[in-house]
Parts: C-alpha cells; structure tokens; sequence
C-alpha cells in the first residue's frame, strides 16, 4: 500500500539527497546512519516510556531508507553489494523497533501479553522477508501477503505515536495484534505459494530445487 506514496515523499527529500552528494557522503553511509539512528531511536527512547519522542526520533531517519535509494539511481552507482546492505540493515531497523516495544513492555509498559504480541511482531516480521528472499533465491515467488514492510513500519510508528501523544495506548495494543495476525498469516501464504509451485514444478519433471 504504502508503495504508492513512494514516489511523492521521493520529490520531497529530493533536495536532501542532492545536498548529500554535492557533499561527498555515499548512499550506503546514508544506509547506515539511517539505521543506527532507527535503532537508538526505539533502543534507547522505548524502554524508558518516552513512546512520543522515540516515534519522532525513529521518525527522522526513517526517510533515510527513501533517501539512499535515490542516491545510487542518481549518481549511477547501484550495485548488488548496495541492495544487500540496504535489505540487511532494513531488518535491523526493523527489529530494534519491536524490540525496544518488547522492553517497554518488561518495563514502564508492564504487559506480558504485548511483550509477547512485541516479539511475535519481531519474528514473524522477520520471517516474512526471509520467506520471499528464500523463495526468490530457490526460483519462485512469495510476493504475496497482507503485511508488506512498509505497512508495518507506518503502522506501528503513527499508532505508538499518536497513542502516546492523545493518551490511548489502545491505538498501539490494537496495532500489534493486527500485525501479529497479519504478519502470520503472510508468512503462512507465502508458504502456501511456494509450495504450490514446487508441487507444480514436480509435476511437470523438474526439479524440486536444492533443500534449505
């Protein structure tokens, strides 16, 4: 869903990326920096409670991930190494985040149901890209599924966000049980797909592909 909007909030840290450049700073180090700084964000600001100011922190480096795209396809330098280390720390980001919610919940947030509902979040988000680049590497396709990336990223940062800032943790409990449903039973269709494709592959005499 979230891909639609990709090319509009492109044109707006445009200039930010054209400044970067101009400075000599490479797309992979925007890469990182975008990373650690999504990492601090919800390592650091999560488990002290400080939910407003983690969301807005994690905020302001999230369009990073916009910004080193940009980058490589201006100045021509995409490389295989480049989308291997952008989808890599992609997952780091990611998983700080529902990490530093899990400690909140250890904490200040006093919940074992949403520590739980925190990590289920984690994993199976996890899980979920794992699942397609697998699929991908053995020659099918598990682009399928209710919870891409980018959904879940926004959901979770504008819930936590907005739950804090109007006193309703409601907004944030509701979310991580819709993206812990949602990120199963994506990575249960993925399964489904790529099953069905290698059942279809079998039938018709080729391989069944090298094992996991």
């Amino acid at each position: 869903m979230m891909e639609h909007f990709r090319a509009f909030w492109t044109k707006v840290v445009s200039p930010i990326a054209h400044l970067l450049i101009k400075l000599g700073v490479s797309a992979d180090v925007v890469t990182l920096v975008g990373t650690i700084g999504v990492s601090v964000g919800a390592l650091v600001f999560f488990p002290q409670g400080k939910l407003l100011a983690g969301v807005l922190f994690i905020t302001a480096f999230v369009f990073s991930d916009l910004i080193d795209g940009y980058m490589a396809r201006l100045t021509g330098r995409t490389s295989p190494f480049g989308a291997f280390l952008d989808s890599t720390l992609d997952r780091i980001g990611d998983g700080a985040i529902f990490a530093g919610l899990a400690l909140y919940f250890a904490g200040p947030g006093d919940s074992q149901l949403y520590l739980v509902l925190s990590l289920v979040c984690l994993v199976m988000g996890s899980v979920t890209s794992y699942a397609r680049a697998k699929a991908e590497g053995l020659g099918y396709q598990a682009k399928v599924g209710v919870a891409e990336r980018a959904d879940r990223l926004v959901a979770i940062l504008v819930m936590t966000g907005l739950g804090a800032l109007l006193g309703l943790p409601i907004l944030m409990h509701v979310t991580l049980w819709a993206l812990a449903l949602a990120s199963t039973l994506t990575v249960v269709q993925r399964i489904w797909v790529v099953r069905a494709q290698a059942l279809a592959e079998s039938s018709t005499g080729g391989s069944d592909g090298p094992a996991a």
